[in-house]
């Protein structure tokens, strides 16, 4: 922009309100160095291209001209979507039921595809299990269970802002921070991820493993719960990946709806997303407790989860039964999953060196 000549006078009132470099022999106001958005703030552009105390500029320049357009322009511009801006402000934590809906609108017909609602049994092992064996889910219940199964066949999509939201909001209630982390990173595995990327833990179990935790951490009953059992992962000698774990007690939720262990509960309740959600709790809530008090390691991992998924599918209505217990305990501050002792300890190292095999690691069993 060129140098313009103003009156001496006119020149000091404007040079008040803004920094431009001001030669009091020439009377000459230098604007090259002053962004847009300040002339247009003290009103230097108006003063250009208008009448301003009787006096008149000799010629309106066709920079000054291109200058006040190009200004009027920028005040049109609509930030981008997912820009830098909003990128550093904190997102916002997602409930459980919110990520359940988005799963009921959007379109999974090809993972639906995927499923086995129940396992198949030939020869005397149908037999058994049609004298024997748990009844069959209402018919009511079964879209319900389908949706459940497929939600497992989904993996974790780090483009999706919904997936995004889920990992974040799991990450901060169990760190505590308040700020959003990389959705790929070392702290993952802090949180007992083997490695940067938790996709690749979630085999399977899929995205229900994530849903499980998420419904952990953002139910208000059972947040206690699931921060005491994070503490007794990073035990300095009984330490174990606890989102893995979790990870597995959801695989050995998943086997026992399509094995319909679950069917009576289900329908005794007449639903079935909150009853695998219960029994992963207390699935979960029994392996901790089997963890601390039998002073578990790393290297009882496997043996732990066979052990657990037989008493799992055998007794659901017992583990059901000790969660609901537990938790009207808990909410009256008389009980603690780690009771005096101190599970915090020195902390744990990550478990990027560390060997853990659990039940979605090992092959089905076929009956």
């Amino acid at each position: 922009m060129p140098d313009v000549q103003f009156p001496r006078d006119q020149g000091k009132r404007m040079s008040a309100g803004c920094s431009p470099s001001y030669d009091n022999d020439k009377s000459v106001l230098a604007f090259r160095g002053i962004p847009i958005s300040e002339l247009k703030n003290h009103g230097i552009l108006q003063a250009l291209t208008t009448e301003a105390n009787e006096w008149e500029p000799r010629v309106v320049s066709t920079e000054v001209v291109r200058a006040q357009e190009e200004w009027e322009a920028v005040d049109t511009i609509q930030p981008e979507t997912g820009s830098q801006a909003n990128s550093e402000q904190p997102g916002q934590l997602i409930s459980f039921s919110e990520a359940l809906q988005y799963f009921q609108t959007v379109d999974l017909s090809s993972f639906k595809k995927r499923i086995q609602p129940t396992i198949r049994r030939t020869g005397l092992a149908a037999l058994r299990h049609y004298l024997f064996g748990p009844p069959k889910l209402h018919q009511g219940l079964r879209e319900e269970r389908d949706l459940v199964l497929t939600i497992a066949q989904c993996g974790l999509d780090s483009q999706d802002p919904v997936h995004g939201r889920v990992l974040q909001t799991i990450y901060k209630k169990l760190t505590g921070s308040k700020f959003d982390c990389a959705l790929h990173g070392d702290h993952w595995e802090d949180l007992g991820f083997q490695g940067a990327n938790p996709a690749t833990d979630l085999r399977g179990a899929g995205f229900l493993a994530l849903l499980h935790l998420l419904y952990l951490v953002m139910d208000s009953k059972t947040l206690l719960m699931a921060q005491e059992i994070f503490r007794l992962s990073r035990h300095h000698i009984q330490q174990f990946p606890f989102c893995l774990m979790s990870v597995n007690i959801t695989h050995i939720a998943i086997q026992a709806l399509r094995e319909e262990c679950l069917s009576r509960e289900c329908n005794r309740q007449q639903k079935v997303i909150p009853v695998v959600n219960s029994f992963y709790a207390a699935t979960f809530l029994h392996l901790a407790h089997v963890w601390r008090t039998q002073r578990k390691t790393i290297s009882d991992s496997s043996f732990v989860l066979k052990d657990l998924e037989v008493l799992a599918k055998k007794s659901p209505r017992r583990l059901l039964k000790t969660l609901e217990l537990y938790l009207a305990r808990v909410s009256k501050g008389q009980a603690s999953l780690l009771g005096a002792q101190k599970c915090c300890g020195p902390e744990a190292p990550p478990f990027k060196d560390l060997t853990f095999t659990g039940k979605s690691d090992l092959q089905p069993h076929s009956s």
